[in-house]
This record gives structure tokens, sequence and C-alpha cells, in this order.
């Protein structure tokens, strides 16, 4: 098996940096928006992308978490983790614009499943994605709106993101 590393820390930063401000231009600002992430990593990669949309921005843009495991349709097959907590900010989803963000998008599974979770939470005006790395081979009709790195892989190989808050270092490896 061989391992190489795609995305250093800096380049984590900058991807992160550049999908804030695209949020902000999407948005037109940061009024109404709530960025929730996806556990594990997506909660850690929301809140620095949060952060950083509030710096942009000017205004204070609501973080939360949004746990999808016992909405996903792929239970049976897969060993269930235990589920995360869900924290949705104070004033809710209604009528405001969901920014989900999750680590890596693949077959889409794990955004369908939100987007269940989501609706039994609220009613957002709109819902985007935005994800560090997409890696194709989309099983559902499914596309994110912002995203830090395009990267197209074999089925069989699998992609890590490694965060600091998680994991103690920063990087995104694919292994074949």
């Amino acid at each position: 098996m061989s391992t190489r590393t795609v995305l250093h820390e800096a380049d984590i930063a900058r991807a992160l940096t550049r999908i804030a401000h695209e949020i902000l231009e999407a948005n037109k600002g940061p009024a109404d928006l709530v960025i929730l992430g996806i556990p594990t990593r997506g909660v850690a990669l929301a809140r620095r992308v949060g952060d950083l949309v509030s710096e942009f921005g000017g205004l204070a843009v609501p973080i939360g978490s949004l746990d999808v495991t016992m909405y996903r349709d792929d239970l049976a097959k897969n060993p269930t983790r235990t589920p995360q907590r869900t924290d949705i900010p104070v004033g809710g989803v209604d009528g405001k614009t969901v920014v989900l963000v999750d680590d890596v998008l693949f077959s889409g599974r794990s955004i369908r499943a939100a987007l269940d979770a989501l609706q039994d939470i609220g009613r957002p005006a709109a819902v985007r994605l935005a994800t560090l790395i997409d890696r194709g081979h989309r099983e559902l009709p499914i596309r994110p709106d912002f995203v830090g790195k395009n990267l197209p892989s074999a089925r069989d190989e699998r992609v890590n993101v490694r965060l600091a808050e998680v994991d103690g270092l920063e990087e995104v490896t694919i292994e074949s």
C-alpha cells in the first residue's frame, strides 16, 4: 500500500480561506448564514470556515453540527458509529441559508442523510454544500457549491483527511 500527501497544512488553510470568501460572495455577505458541520471532521472544518466568514464578513456567523448517523441508508452494511451531538445554533435554521460542511464528498450518501436530518430540524431558505475534498464517484445527484480541492481518485483508493483538532496533525493523504 502506498500513501501520498496531496494537501499540507498551508494548502488546507488556503482552501478554507477561499471557501469562506466564496460563501460570502455567493450569499452577498454574512447575513442569515448558518454553518453546520457533519461529524467528525466536518465539524472542525465548519468551525474554521465559520470563523473565517465571520472575520471577513464583519458579523458573527452561527456555527453548529448536524449528526447524520441515524439518517444513513447504509446502516445495515456498515458498522454503526456512535451518534455524535447535533448542535443547532440559537435562532435555528428556518429562513436561513445553511452551509453544510464535510471533509470528503464521495458517493453523496452522507449529504443525502444530512438533508434528511436538516428537514427534521427546520426549513432553511437554501442549503449549500462546502467540502474540503471532492473525489468524485457520486451515486446520487449531489454536487458541492464550494470545494477546497477536486481530487480524482480510483474507487479502491482511500482519501484521509487529518485535522489538528481531531488527529493532532494536518494533512490530506491518498492511499492506493
